[in-house]
């Protein structure tokens, strides 16, 4: 048995704990996934008779990832890494984000946050004008552990219908008869407050890049945080055709000169003009990838970063090659404008 699973869908093993799916790309009969959600019995989010706790840093999830699950944490030599791979055979139920959109779509009763969540995913729908199998829901309310605070976390698949609603988004938060709003900076602090757990950013930094995203913000006072996936016929890449090999860690400076990727999750940002500023020194260095949603929209088109992360060699099935900055996988990791 096989499952085809991606960005924003989630898993649930044999034991109750839950799993965020990552990226697009996995091995044969695991699914690449970090845990998210455990059973507890002093947990704060509460779904039939079981009690559950959120997971939040990555420092945390392999911690616990070693004591409750220490197979599924393994050597891939693909990505020449040690990830977190939830073996198929253990994967009791899949959570499909455009399938509970269409459960809310059709329940009578829906509580306050599951209802917000519908409004805000059928405003963005029709506004951008996309097929309902297109979008939908993530997070929390995906597997109903949501609490009266949640956040809304849509998701829409599909590179076109993915810029329609962007386009959309941004009109949204520029309208001030509309009900999406921008973060104020008293959000902002407390969003900073939230990510430096496993971010490590200056305030000033972190308000220069935020400020402007389009991708985060209020629907009726709620937070919304949106996820733009490639479809499935989008994707050409497979396992193992291409292999990422682990050469270090640096901090560069470099000239953004293509963003078309950077709404996606993962987000790929295409540079130039690439200085060293520590670490190890390798050429061509031609882009800046990561597969957290925290940094896509981080930079623009002629914009100057200062970027630290981990340098890969990018091998295409022996006929091209480059290096990549991966950022996300250290606190230490970040992307800066200059």
């Amino acid at each position: 048995m096989n499952v085809k699973a991606r960005e924003g869908e989630l898993i649930e093993n044999l034991s109750g704990s839950i799993f965020d799916v990552k990226g697009l790309i996995h091995p044969p009969r695991r699914i690449v996934a970090f845990i998210r959600f455990v059973p507890d019995p002093k947990g704060d989010r509460k779904r039939g008779k079981m009690r559950y706790r959120k997971v939040y840093a990555l420092s945390r999830r392999y911690v616990l990832l070693q004591k409750a699950f220490p197979t599924y944490l393994m050597y891939d030599s693909v990505f020449d890494e040690h990830l977190c791979e939830v073996p198929v055979k253990a994967i009791k139920h899949h959570y499909k984000p455009v399938d509970r959109l269409i459960e809310l779509r059709h329940c009578n009763e829906l509580d306050k946050v599951e209802s917000q969540t519908f409004q805000f995913a059928e405003l963005l729908k029709e506004s951008a004008n996309i097929e309902w199998d297109k979008i939908g829901i993530s997070g929390s309310v995906l597997v109903k552990l949501h609490k009266p605070d949640s956040d809304i976390d849509p998701i829409v698949y599909g590179s076109e219908n993915c810029r329609k609603v962007y386009l959309t988004l941004k009109g949204l938060l520029e309208d001030e008869k509309s009900a999406v709003d921008p973060y104020n900076l008293e959000e902002l602090r407390k969003l900073f407050d939230f990510r430096s757990r496993d971010t490590a950013m200056l305030f000033e930094d972190f308000v220069r890049t935020e400020s402007r995203k389009v991708m985060q913000g209020k629907f009726l006072q709620r937070d919304y945080s949106m996820r733009f996936v490639k479809d499935w016929n989008e994707i050409e890449e497979q396992y193992g055709t291409t292999r990422y090999v682990n050469e270090g860690y640096a901090r560069v400076k470099a000239s953004v000169i293509d963003d078309s990727e950077s709404i996606f999750t993962p987000c790929h940002y295409k540079i130039s003009h690439v200085e060293l500023l520590e670490g190890i020194h390798l050429e061509p260095i031609k882009e800046i990838v990561s597969f957290r949603a925290r940094f896509c929209e981080q930079a623009r088109n002629g914009e100057t970063v200062i970027a630290q992360g981990k340098v890969e060699r990018v091998q295409k099935g022996g006929t091209e090659e480059y290096y990549r900055l991966l950022i996300g996988g250290n606190v230490s990791d970040y992307v800066i404008l200059v």
